[in-house]
């Protein structure tokens, strides 16, 4: 079996939960078999945080999935080069705006990299694509959605009522009610907002029609996504703190502008928290991604995200990211163990039994995961589906079982953890990275230990081999023998 053939979720139906309707639908795209998918990018101001690293993590193993099940996917995550905050600090650093946010653009590949996070198919730049938005916003004026008041060009919020709170499901009234709005004279309404920026003396801009000046924030997903996918996308993702204002915002003027339905199914992420808030740079209670992996591998730092359904909050702690080293521990061990059965020259080597315990749990396995991920991609469902095969591998490990039936199931078992995001060697490198497991014998020193006693034993040395077993079960390392070869296994 190759692993490139592993597909999942066959005769299946995929239900997603859909922001917009706040229930689980059927997962149709608009043109069948490809689906258009856009996700929002990073504001390149500072290094990534594990708020970002969360979402990114999270549409990537949609992504991975939904290529896996036969979709060909379009995927557009862009990023915001022009900014606020992105001018103040180039100024600090007393460098050009844009050559400032393409640093930072380039320590996001860094950080996306090591993570594990295939590159989307298009990665536009706001600053790239301005004479898109001119176009976008001038349509909106024409069509008597957005006006301009010395240079600053604003979208009628009245004049698209019947769009407002397709999200967060209120009204105009009820958005406002309550509320602190910033009192801005040039509005005809307080919820109005920017298209276009007019110029501060010395800030980055563009020629427009309305003067010099640089987009707002919401047209800019508005064009990029609509330039790359089309009038409407089949997924916008984001995380919850992007419902409103900023996706809200892109519905209306994308839908004003075309007359069609932007988006089909909005997917958007929990939080990551720190004593019960959401982490976010503006409440300066962040970890970078950088930060947290010269401690953690980026296998365990994935791992850790996926364990959560990617709708929930995730709290952030070092507890949480040892429990998801040692349960990614488990799995390491389960692929030494078989890979070190399969390479043996010894061992049973016939052809599969469709009887055999261990294909028709891989296959049990393979049914749960492909419902899990149909299920809104409910990768705790799955991983769970995956120790319960890790679980049987080790056993069919160790009673012997032919190879060609391990590998079978191990076929499965690699697919399972490639659409995770989690392939093999990332797994197998992951140890080196990571600190001391809480045994106190990194894995490497028990290979090495294991090795020596296999030495120990074919010169006969049966006291000193023993000696070394019976220290290992002591510090929590179970080993057996077989006729491959010696396995082991962590017990807590």
């Amino acid at each position: 079996m190759d692993l490139n053939c592993i597909r999942f979720g066959d005769n299946m139906t995929l239900k997603v939960y859909n922001t917009s309707s706040r229930e689980m639908e059927i997962f149709e795209p608009l043109v069948e078999g490809k689906v258009g998918m856009y996700v929002c990018g990073p504001t390149t101001y500072d290094l990534s945080h594990m708020g970002h690293a969360r979402a990114y993590v999270a549409f990537d193993v949609i992504r991975r999935y939904l290529e896996n099940i036969g979709y060909d996917v379009t995927y557009v995550q862009n990023f915001t080069d022009v900014d606020d905050k992105i001018i103040n600090r180039s100024k600090e650093r007393g460098m050009p705006p844009l050559e400032f946010a393409q640093l930072y653009v380039n320590e996001y590949f860094k950080d996306m990299d090591l993570l594990g996070i295939k590159r989307a198919t298009h990665h536009p730049y706001a600053s790239k694509t301005i004479e898109d938005m001119i176009k976008l916003v001038k349509g909106l004026i024409e069509k008597g959605y957005a006006y301009n008041v010395k240079g600053n060009v604003y979208f009628s919020i009245y004049k698209a009522l019947d769009k407002v709170g397709q999200l967060t499901h209120q009204s105009l009234h009820e958005m406002l009610d309550g509320a602190r709005v910033e009192v801005n004279p040039e509005k005809d309404h307080p919820k109005d907002f920017a298209l276009w920026k007019r110029a501060k003396e010395g800030e980055i801009s563009w020629d427009s029609p309305w003067g010099a000046g640089r987009p707002g924030w919401h047209i800019e997903c508005s064009t990029m996504s609509m330039k790359y996918i089309g009038e409407t996308l089949d997924i916008h993702g984001g995380g919850q703190d992007l419902i409103f204002p900023h996706h809200e915002s892109e519905i209306l003027q994308s839908e004003c502008f075309t007359g069609k339905k932007f988006c089909r199914y909005w997917l958007h992420n929990g939080f990551v928290r720190i004593d019960s808030e959401k982490m976010s740079k503006s409440l300066g209670n962040f970890f970078t991604i950088r930060e947290v992996l010269k401690k953690y591998s980026p296998a365990v730092v994935r791992f850790f995200f996926l364990y959560t359904h990617y709708r929930q909050p995730i709290d952030y702690s070092g507890e949480h990211l040892e429990e998801a080293k040692r349960s990614l521990e488990r799995i390491r061990t389960a692929i030494i163990n078989v890979e070190r059965y399969l390479k043996a020259e010894s061992g049973v080597g016939d052809s599969p039994s469709q009887e055999s315990s261990i294909v028709l749990e891989a296959e049990k396995a393979k049914k749960k995961f492909a419902e899990s991920m149909d299920d809104d991609f409910n990768t705790r469902r799955a991983i769970a589906a995956l120790f319960e095969l890790t679980r049987e591998i080790n056993r069919a490990v160790l009673e012997g079982i032919d190879k060609d039936s391990i590998r079978f199931a191990y076929v499965i078992y690699s697919g399972i953890l490639d659409v995770l995001g989690l392939p093999l060697e990332m797994i197998k490198n992951s140890q080196a990275l990571d600190a001391a497991a809480d045994s106190g014998l990194e894995t490497g020193l028990i290979e090495l230990l294991i090795e020596l006693r296999s030495t120990l034993r074919k010169e006969k040395q049966w006291a000193l081999s023993d000696t070394i077993r019976d220290r290992l079960k002591e510090m929590g390392v179970i080993i057996e023998d077989t006729d491959a070869g010696t396995v082991f296994e962590r017990r807590q």
